[in-house]
């Protein structure tokens, strides 16, 4: 087992079932109450590869390839040589595990785990899940990182790599649907530094084969480990927040090995002492059912979504509707003149973080309804370069958002499977033009194709690799359960 491995001679201490009963009674919670701690971690001890469909395979396995693709450029970013220096500054050195696209350059696990999430967010192109989450970027450095932690021989193999990855995207999305307000768009928290965390103690709880107790405390440990406020989106510290969730996360875990305890009923709802419900109000918890021939994965029943640009997600509603205003504007005018129009309505959910009309970084940009529409329908497209500080002050860009209003319809929800974009043109002749978009490319609803990702994954992988390595890597990933040990896979990412 990996866990003895790695246990060694170390002593494991476990929560009696007489101590564990007895904190149940001095509680006074109720039978529903006691179950839903002990179920999930029942979960993540019982759940095996078999339990996993083709879809939830398939999907996941996308998850993990787009993951890496938008680490490796994430690789590339400002924000990220701040977190390496970081490390490497304050830190001895280790020999241990990767970092994504360092060649020869290794970390101690925990940091590599760290420095690698924070690259995943660097440039908010990561995967976005419903209710409202970025779920890859919080469970799979932790798992590469653990994955070259362990000794020759005992190494966990692709198929152990996709099933702990599967374990902390499900509790995620589980932990999610107990509070109603997590389907909105957050005002207070950002969920990946919340459900991340516990995600990717799960994800290492399992890659490392704890017993129930132990993912039990694993859980609890990383509930006192999360959380990060939403006043730090739009600024270089919001990449931080993955980072720290999938190092924490599996910092949990690597704890719980060692003997360390905290509350056995960390999910559950208990009257006056809070503990996971802390995080999020109307919080209704209820146990998690041992996967069978009946259990179904909330991946199966929910896609994701891939971004085709680094801005938040949010962002892509406005930019398709955007793009579609434009072509009507080019068949009317035959170009996009600035001067030719008088006013740009933006109809948006209401969401004051994103509502930023003059952004002054990459990382205001990125959240803000007001550039990613105006430079869709300037340039007719969104990337990487279109969030380049020197793109930010461009007088035909400057000429457009200063004639942009927001309206906010009251059927515009603020929430990711109901809201939509329409952008309408005011211009100076008095024509009025529109577009709006229901669902981007991209969407769970209007999943990427199999060659959309593929060329995505291309796209941002060559920006630090060669053509084989990158062709190599979309192998290894889409069968991944042929590896025989996952580590060859977090060695591939250099």
């Amino acid at each position: 087992m990996l866990l003895s491995t790695f246990q060694k001679s170390k002593p494991v201490l476990s929560l009696s079932r007489r101590t564990h009963t007895a904190a149940l009674e001095a509680l006074e919670v109720s039978p529903l109450e006691k179950a839903v701690t002990s179920s999930f971690a029942s979960f993540i001890h019982g759940v095996q590869s078999d339990h996993l469909s083709q879809a939830v395979r398939h999907r996941s396995k996308r998850m993990i390839l787009d993951s890496i693709g938008v680490g490796l450029v994430g690789s590339t970013t400002h924000v990220f040589n701040i977190a390496l220096r970081y490390c490497q500054d304050l830190y001895p050195a280790s020999e241990t595990s990767s970092v994504y696209g360092r060649h020869g350059l290794r970390l101690s696990p925990t940091l590599a785990a760290y420095t690698n999430g924070v690259a995943t967010h660097a440039m908010d192109f990561d995967d976005t899940w419903h209710p409202a989450t970025h779920p890859s970027g919080a469970l799979l450095p932790a798992l590469l990182a653990t994955s070259q932690m362990l000794p020759m021989g005992s190494r966990p193999s692709g198929a152990d790599l996709l099933l702990a990855f599967n374990v902390g995207i499900e509790v995620q999305g589980r932990l999610m649907r107990f509070s109603s307000e997590a389907s909105n768009i957050p005002k207070r928290f950002h969920p990946p530094s919340v459900v991340g965390t516990m995600g990717s103690a799960a994800a290492i709880a399992k890659l490392l084969s704890l017993n129930k107790d132990q993912c039990a405390h694993a859980l609890a440990i990383a509930a006192s480990l999360a959380g990060a406020p939403m006043a730090n989106a739009a600024t270089l510290a919001k990449p931080l927040h993955i980072g720290n969730a999938t190092r924490l996360g599996m910092e949990a875990a690597l704890l719980a090995v060692r003997g360390m305890e905290a509350n056995p009923l960390i999910l559950d709802d208990v009257p006056g002492c809070s503990g996971f419900s802390a995080f999020y109000g109307n919080y209704q918890p209820s146990p998690l059912e041992m996967p069978g021939e009946d259990y179904s994965f909330l991946l199966e029943k929910q896609d994701i979504a891939f971004k085709r640009f680094p801005a938040h997600l949010g962002m892509h509603w406005v930019a398709d509707a955007a793009m579609s205003v434009r072509n009507r504007l080019v068949n009317l005018m035959g170009c996009v003149n600035p001067s030719a129009i008088q006013r740009i309505l933006l109809r948006v959910p209401v969401s004051k973080y994103i509502n930023r009309p003059f952004p002054e970084s990459e990382h205001q940009a990125r959240h803000s309804f007001q550039f990613n529409a105006c430079t869709a329908l300037l340039d007719g497209e969104l990337g990487i370069s279109s969030f380049a500080e020197d793109n930010l002050m461009r007088p035909g860009l400057i000429n457009l958002l200063e004639k942009v209003v927001l309206e906010h319809p009251e059927d515009n929800e603020a929430n990711f499977d109901k809201m939509y974009g329409e952008v309408v043109l005011l211009l100076e002749d008095g024509t009025l033009l529109s577009g709006r978009c229901d669902t981007f490319y991209g969407h769970w609803r209007k999943p990427l194709s199999q060659n959309s990702l593929r060329e995505k994954f291309r796209s941002n992988a060559l920006h630090v690799l060669h053509q084989d390595q990158a062709e190599d890597i979309i192998e290894m990933v889409e069968d991944i359960e042929c590896l025989e040990d996952s580590s060859s896979l977090a060695s591939s990412l250099q």
